[in-house]
């Protein structure tokens, strides 16, 4: 039987038993064996806006994704498998997805404007995508490449979730004054904007709140 939203809420967020990293790739034959019934939630993003830090916070397994202060390290699609604890007698696998950064290439303006070939041929054909989650830094304004990619992923239909990450990086007076701006900036009008701190675990809940009721769905 499926469970309803209400008794989601009522149960709280899901608890992440294991995550280990599985496979990097850059074409589909590299992609990690997976079932019909197996479902990914994928992670875009600036270079260093955070992505490798959350799925650690996410996962609580430190080092489980790679961190860099090199921008544009990431150059494969890193994939994740979790296992979550449902409730008392159920369990389930998924899986999360590292996208390359955006926005960074020293190869030139050119390799900046959109990326490789292969990401767009993953968010395209990949019919796991159950969440897009889209991070920006909450310390300042959309950048061009920020907006694009919003625009991007809402006229292929994806399913969105907008996150503001390193919101331990400024005061709480700030955080509604900058999730405003990034609202404004991208366009948003749908859906809810989430601060999130990897450093502090904010966000934390409502994020796994997010991914649990759609592992239920």
């Amino acid at each position: 039987m499926t469970e309803n939203r209400e008794d989601a809420q009522q149960r709280g967020p899901i608890q992440i038993i294991r995550a280990e990293y599985v496979a990097s790739a850059v074409k589909q034959s590299q992609y990690p064996p997976m079932n019909e019934e197996d479902k990914e939630f994928v992670f875009v993003g600036r270079s260093n806006v955070g992505k490798s830090s959350l799925i650690n916070s996410l996962s609580r397994q430190h080092g489980l994704a790679r961190t860099s202060g090199t921008p544009g390290k990431t150059q494969t699609l890193n994939f994740y498998q979790l296992t979550a604890k449902l409730d008392e007698t159920s369990r389930q696998r998924f899986f999360l997805v590292d996208l390359p950064g955006y926005g960074y290439a020293r190869t030139g303006r050119e390799a900046r404007r959109q990326w490789a070939k292969f990401i767009e041929e993953y968010l395209l054909s990949s019919p796991r995508i159950k969440l897009v989650c889209q991070l920006i830094d909450i310390r300042h304004k959309p950048m061009e490449s920020d907006i694009l990619t919003y625009r991007w992923l809402e006229e292929q239909g994806l399913p969105l979730q907008v996150i503001a990450t390193k919101a331990d990086k400024i005061s709480r007076m700030t955080v509604n004054k900058q999730l405003k701006a990034i609202q404004e900036g991208i366009g948003m009008r749908n859906g809810q904007l989430l601060p999130y701190s990897s450093a502090k675990g904010t966000g934390r809940d409502q994020l796994l709140d997010v991914i649990g009721r759609l592992l239920l769905n």
